[in-house]
């Protein structure tokens, strides 16, 4: 099956199933209400990520049909965490579990056994990364959307269907998620692109690609894993708890000064557009240093950018 008619697919099916969901979610109660931390004025319905989950499994099913099960793992995972709020033991646990079945499936062959335990770090990595940029309509879909692209490009086979097909239903997604969201991804959302994101990277350090390919795709991944390390300096500095939750993304500074929400999604969706670009030259030039260098300019660019704003102070500190 062909690229463009996956993508078609994927983005037909997330338009068809998100009204389903949205009565679904409204009906059941699973939905965002207003608070301290929380922008929306009304309450909004999760299970986003289900619509989304429909679209991408268009192309997981006619490429590595397997690679279902971790996504469907971090899929109920993520909804189980909406519905129950569950404690963050055992939500770290069911994404180690995630992570384990992503290496399972999806096993990177350079520096194996280790090659395991680094996809278990990043899947937790990524499905933390991407939750905590969920926090404004587009967000995360649309940085999520810009990085399955670059990925479609880098990539050959089943790392290709799946990405293509992750694109098109995140393009049917923010049909509905675009401001004002109609409609959220919620941790089952959130949880299954963090997957589905270390899925894809896997497999550009899988057989076949090149050790500067898969070097230059880390750039792919750079946004949700900064606004990890982002979080971890802000509360560190602020003797908080890593588990406690703020208003201190760059996002939320950038709101708080007065953007529109949409202009700061957007800021990320810019900046995640940059980093694709830069890492599509690295892999053009087949060069390890242009590799290198992007990832490095990448993580320079996301650390004055997230200074830039205060998001490395808590919250009292935040310049203004």
């Amino acid at each position: 099956m062909s690229g463009p008619l996956i993508a078609a697919l994927a983005l037909v099916a997330t338009l068809g199933v998100t009204p389903l969901v949205i009565i679904t979610a409204r009906r059941s109660g699973i939905v965002d209400h207003p608070g301290a931390l929380k922008p929306q004025a009304v309450p909004v319905p999760y299970l986003g990520g289900v619509a989304v989950f429909a679209g991408t499994a268009i192309g997981v099913t006619v490429g590595r049909p397997v690679v279902l099960v971790p996504l469907t793992a971090a899929l109920c995972l993520g909804v189980a965490d909406d519905r129950f709020d569950l404690p963050p033991h055992w939500r770290l646990l069911g994404q180690v579990i995630v992570g384990a079945s992503i290496a399972v499936t999806c096993p990177v062959h350079l520096l194996w056994p280790l090659g395991a335990v680094l996809i278990v770090a990043v899947t937790v990595l990524l499905i933390n990364g991407v939750n905590l940029i969920d926090g404004l309509d587009m967000l995360a879909a649309g940085v999520a959307g810009v990085a399955a692209v670059g990925f479609a490009i880098i990539l050959h086979g089943s790392g290709r269907q799946l990405a293509v097909a992750l694109a098109g239903a995140l393009l049917g997604f923010l049909a509905y998620n675009r401001p004002p969201a109609r409609v959220y991804l919620g941790d089952g959302g959130s949880y299954l692109l963090g997957a589905a994101l270390t899925v894809l990277l896997a497999a550009s350090w899988g057989r076949g690609v090149t050790v500067p390919r898969g070097t230059a795709a880390l750039a792919l991944v750079a946004v949700p894993a900064g606004e990890v390390a982002c979080a971890v300096v802000r509360r560190v500095h602020g003797r908080l708890s890593l588990m406690t939750g703020d208003r201190g993304h760059p996002y939320d500074r950038l709101v708080a000064r007065g953007w529109p929400r949409a202009s700061a999604s957007l800021s990320y969706i810019v900046v995640q557009s940059i980093l694709v670009g830069g890492a599509l030259v690295a892999v053009h030039m087949g060069s390890m240093t242009a590799a290198v260098a992007v990832d490095i300019a990448g993580a320079a660019l996301l650390l004055s950018l997230a200074g830039a704003s205060g998001a490395l102070t808590p919250d009292q500190e935040a310049r203004t």
